[in-house]
């Protein structure tokens, strides 16, 4: 992902350039930042003008500012525990010209708490681990963004309650929790669309994007995988490469 920096404002926060410049993001220079997988799960939104779309998790504000310039139009929404992320993602939706509330909120807690009327798509990057001793500790900076610490299911109960029926959810996921998320979001929830996102091609699959309908009843549907990188000597192929520069989209 091409991610060109600008000099940092202060000691603590960096400023990047996302979607080949059309979205700028500040966020902190050390610890947790966004990359990839926000890159990726703003090009799988798939709203339209008109919807309203929430962010669980929303952090600085990454797949918010990166989905608003995909699709204009949208009214947008993010939760966010850690009130310095909160106060970045108000600071780059200003810098961006973007209309978003962010909300200052922990999913633990519930999407009731928030006092909101249920939207028409639910977002998230949810934390990767839920067990402590599954991964070395990580640095006090990405702790809130790696480790779940009220589990996987406080956050697929916070995207079922956030969407009206009918409604889609849309997360991106470690691959081996894939079969956690199924069940999970299954409680009310299905339709599932799933697209693997392979390193290489010839390597298994480490990420995935899982989009599911709420009291949706189709069949589940395996879509064709993306591959990230190639060995011809490019950072990316063509095709990932033109959904991180906002040249295309995950379509479901």
């Amino acid at each position: 992902m091409t991610v060109a920096p600008f000099p940092p404002q202060d000691g603590d926060i960096v400023e990047n350039a996302l979607l080949g410049g059309r979205v700028r993001l500040r966020q902190p220079a050390k610890g947790y930042r966004a990359g990839m997988d926000a890159a990726l799960l703003a090009a799988a939104v798939g709203a339209k003008a008109g919807e309203r779309v929430i962010e669980a998790g929303c952090g600085a504000g990454a797949v918010l500012m990166q989905a608003a310039a995909r699709m204009p139009g949208l009214t947008l929404a993010g939760v966010e525990r850690d009130p310095v992320m909160a106060a970045l993602a108000r600071e780059n939706a200003a810098l961006n010209g973007t209309e978003a509330t962010i909300l200052e909120g922990d999913v633990a807690a519930g999407f009731r708490t928030l006092g909101l009327e249920p939207f028409d798509r639910a977002i998230s990057n949810p934390p990767f681990f839920d067990d402590p001793g599954a991964l070395r500790a990580p640095s006090p900076g990405k702790h809130g963004a790696w480790m779940a610490e009220d589990g996987l299911a406080a956050w697929t109960r916070f995207l079922l309650k956030a969407v009206r029926e009918g409604g889609r959810i849309v997360v991106i996921h470690r691959a081996d929790r894939l079969a956690d998320l199924l069940a999970l979001l299954g409680e009310t929830a299905g339709s599932f669309a799933i697209r693997p996102v392979h390193p290489y091609a010839d390597e298994p699959a480490k990420r995935v994007l899982v989009q599911a309908i709420k009291t949706g009843k189709a069949p589940l549907r395996l879509l064709p995988p993306l591959v990230l990188h190639d060995r011809s000597g490019g950072k990316h192929t063509a095709e990932a490469e033109a959904i991180l520069r906002g040249e295309a989209a995950l379509d479901w």
